[in-house]
């Protein structure tokens, strides 16, 4: 398809110059490329719309061929972060329980929740809010953001009790391990039983940002991890280290014969994507594709496509600053990086990501819902006919929102970072 300036022809060589709201569209082998842009595109004779579309666009528009040429679909750089929070919310807010700085909130195919507190603990919890603490689990290092983290029930937990669980655990440094165990429900209790860790962080060590989220993929046959940096930059680069990292697994936490690069064996064969700063939601979208976001630095938090043996740039592109007020390159710059299809600058610090696909808020489905720890809010996400994410709304919660989820019945349940902090469900508000 030859090049057109919103929807007329554009003759090849001719120089091109598009304003602000005019759309450029082309096609480069078999991806398409259509966005606003703002500047000149000079196409000499002999040169490809790859050479053409790159030369001279906004940060912007050229996100969108740099996407092209990295062949990708194209998706533009939406900065959320000027989005203002609605004071008046769409549902009604219920509190069902507190705890003890909780961490994550995962439901059980019975509409039961298990709920994480960052010091240590699990607990069962009924939507009445009956807690049941459950026994035998691990000790935890539990100092920052560093904990009892995420908790998710096995693809087949109806017939084999499975959970799966990540922790950062004391010693050399603290090291985050993802454990699987057998949850036993009894009359006296509850307990984690044949519990063992499948996975170790290797080397050990570091500050906070340990990642830990869990996702299954739409088959349940491989498990999904997020590995931090652990607020050593520079590792997240490291092919040996791991931390800035997304792994897939088997669910005994052995390496899948088909991941990018199995046959280098150990963390290599492991790892799925690399340069993320920390990742604290990964989930699957209802089209099937595997969404991820991430705290940027000062700015820059990122919404992400996650893709197999893509590089997302950390640290050495962001489009946020370091905290000292020394510039990261943007990641226009280094189209060889995976651009973040979303990036909140000022930040909302997300936490928790759940896509809706329930019967309470039926003009929610397929939007993405995200926890804003710095923002205190609860953001939706929406996707547009060409499956571009942007946010659509966001809503004041007066607490730091650290996981967010979608119960069986279609009810949303959010649970507050504080202690202590308010397991809350979310309702249709009256009409």
């Amino acid at each position: 398809m030859a090049a057109k300036l919103d929807g007329q022809p554009v003759a090849f060589g001719a120089p091109v110059t598009v304003q602000a709201g005019q759309v450029l569209a082309g096609r480069l082998k078999d991806a398409p490329y259509e966005g606003d842009a703002a500047g000149k595109v000079v196409t000499p004779e002999g040169w490809t719309w790859a050479q053409s579309l790159t030369k001279g666009l906004t940060e912007s528009a050229r996100a969108q061929a740099d996407a092209v040429l990295a062949g990708a679909p194209a998706c533009a750089q939406i900065n959320a972060g000027a989005q203002k929070a609605e004071a008046s919310l769409p549902f009604t807010v219920t509190q069902v329980a507190s705890f003890n700085t909780p961490w994550r909130i995962a439901f059980l195919p019975d509409g039961r929740m298990l709920v994480t507190e960052k010091p240590g603990r699990i607990f069962i919890v009924t939507q009445g809010g009956e807690k049941t603490e459950v026994r035998d689990v691990p000790k935890v290092l539990a100092s920052g953001q560093n904990g009892l983290l995420d908790i998710a029930p096995a693809p087949d937990f109806a017939s084999s009790s499975r959970i799966f669980f990540t922790y950062v655990e004391p010693g050399n440094g603290g090291r985050l391990v993802l454990s699987r165990a057998t949850l036993s429900v009894l009359a006296n209790g509850a307990t984690l039983t044949d519990r063992t860790a499948i996975w170790r962080q290797a080397p050990a060590g570091g500050g906070g940002q340990p990642g830990g989220i869990i996702a299954f993929d739409r088959q349940g046959s491989h498990l999904f991890l997020t590995v931090g940096d652990r607020m050593r930059p520079d590792s997240a680069q490291d092919p040996a280290q791991a931390r800035g990292k997304v792994l897939r697994l088997n669910l005994d936490g052995s390496t899948p014969a088909d991941n990018p690069h199995a046959s280098e064996g150990g963390l290599r064969g492991q790892t799925w994507t690399t340069g993320h700063r920390n990742p604290y939601g990964v989930a699957f979208a209802p089209d099937g594709r595997l969404w991820l976001h991430e705290m940027g630095p000062r700015g820059g938090d990122e919404f992400n496509l996650i893709e197999p043996d893509r590089n997302y740039g950390w640290p050495l592109v962001s489009n946020g600053d370091n905290y000292s007020g020394t510039p990261i390159p943007r990641h226009a710059t280094r189209p060889e990086f995976a651009a973040p299809a979303v990036y909140w600058t000022p930040v909302i610090s997300p936490a928790g990501l759940a896509f809706y696909d329930g019967a309470m808020f039926p003009q929610w489905r397929g939007s993405a819902l995200i926890g804003g720890l710095s923002a205190r809010a609860l953001v939706r996400v929406t996707f547009g006919p060409d499956g571009q994410p942007d946010e659509a709304e966001r809503w004041t919660m007066g607490a730091r929102i650290r996981d967010v989820a979608v119960a069986p019945d279609g009810a949303v349940w959010v649970i507050e970072d504080s202690n202590p902090g308010r397991l809350l469900r979310l309702t249709p508000a009256p009409r």
